[in-house]
């Protein structure tokens, strides 16, 4: 089923050693601004690839250079090994998913899905067998008379899946596709997108501002900030293992603690060391930066060989599935601790504010960071 619908749509040996797309020192400016700054990246054949970052950190600015929807400052775009920095959009073998959708609203979904494939020329017969493959595969057959008014949020989202998969393009872009939904429709169209680029078997490039939304669709990830990637990585990499301050911070919720190191241990706060065995590039003096997440601190059941210390609870906070404490470690440090409700599921059975409580953690946990 995979080979059939890969050659349907045109989809590479995802086993050449050439990246589906390649970007090599990519600059825009506007102005005396610059959005994307030297940016260089090998996004490899069949791969789902995220870029995330927040609003105004070029992400978007990249997705459109590699469309070609606008041109770069500096640096080259190649697609398949094929230079493409001064193509024009419609000459690359590229097609983009935008957030509104863009579907015209006098054609059905049969007419929308078919009129790239109208335009170019294409026999009637030709057409109908490819649209109708498409529909299969985003599970509209039965709503191919319908007109986009009488759609679902998620099924316009899947009308302009299928009118861009429908046209067999080496890549597909797609900016906050699902922004858009309500949170359960976003979950579920997540795991309908993740299927349906498993089936065709083909690169996807896809835009996003929401951390959860990356590390769930994505084989790999690239944190940006300021026109600048951070951190490039498995979902597991970026993480579990972040390796600047930004990237910590924005992928989930990270504690960060900044001291001296000496002797195996970092001095975050006057008498407060947390120990950091294993890492000979620090040396006795010097600075460094730790974060540990807060579902890797624990806070009762303690095992043994682990870090703990006191402190005082400052605030609680409920999430039906986890309870979220601040507890205040030393005048200067907060911690954030998350604990799911298994044994503590009752109100009476959780601490409060102001309860002096002891937390620890494995030192394998503690993450030195840049």
């Amino acid at each position: 089923m995979t080979d059939q619908i890969s050659a349907a749509t045109g989809a590479s040996d995802v086993t050449s050693q050439t990246p589906a797309i390649e970007l090599i020192g990519l600059t825009k400016k506007f102005g005396d601004t610059t959005v994307v700054d030297h940016l260089s990246l090998d996004i490899r054949r069949g791969e789902f690839f995220s870029l995330l970052g927040p609003s105004g950190c070029g992400k978007t600015t990249t997705l459109r250079m590699i469309a070609g929807f606008s041109d770069a400052t500096e640096g080259r775009i190649l697609l398949g090994g094929q230079d493409v920095t001064s193509v024009q959009p419609h000459k690359r073998n590229v097609n983009t998913v935008f957030q509104s959708y863009a579907l015209f609203d006098h054609l059905d979904v049969e007419g929308n899905v078919g009129f790239g494939l109208k335009r170019k020329g294409l026999d009637k017969s030709e057409i109908s067998r490819r649209v109708n493959d498409m529909l299969e595969l985003v599970d509209l057959g039965g709503r191919k008379s319908a007109k986009p008014r009488e759609l679902s949020g998620g099924q316009k989202q899947r009308v302009a899946l299928a009118r861009a998969l429908v046209n067999r393009p080496e890549v597909l872009l797609l900016d906050e596709p699902l922004a858009a939904l309500d949170l359960k429709l976003r979950h579920r169209m997540q795991v309908e997108l993740k299927e349906i680029q498993r089936e065709v078997g083909i690169t996807f490039v896809f835009v996003t501002h929401d951390q959860d939304e990356a590390l769930t669709l994505s084989d790999r990830i690239a944190i940006m900030n300021n026109g600048v990637i951070e951190q490039c990585g498995t979902p597991e990499d970026v993480y579990e293992r972040p390796k600047t301050v930004f990237a910590a911070g924005f992928i989930g919720t990270s504690n960060l603690m900044t001291g001296t190191y000496s002797a195996g241990a970092v001095t975050v706060a006057p008498g407060l060391r947390v120990e950091l065995p294993g890492h000979p590039e620090l040396i006795d003096g010097s600075t460094a930066s730790i974060a540990i997440r807060p579902e890797k601190i624990w806070i009762a059941d303690f095992e043994p060989d682990m870090v703990r210390v006191h402190g005082t609870v400052a605030a609680t906070v409920y999430h039906g599935a986890t309870t979220q404490y601040l507890v205040n470690i030393s005048p200067e440090i907060q911690l954030t601790v998350v604990e799911q409700n298994l044994v503590r599921s009752h109100h009476d059975d959780r601490w409060s504010d102001g309860d002096s409580v002891e937390i620890g953690w494995k030192p394998e946990h503690v993450v030195v960071i840049g």
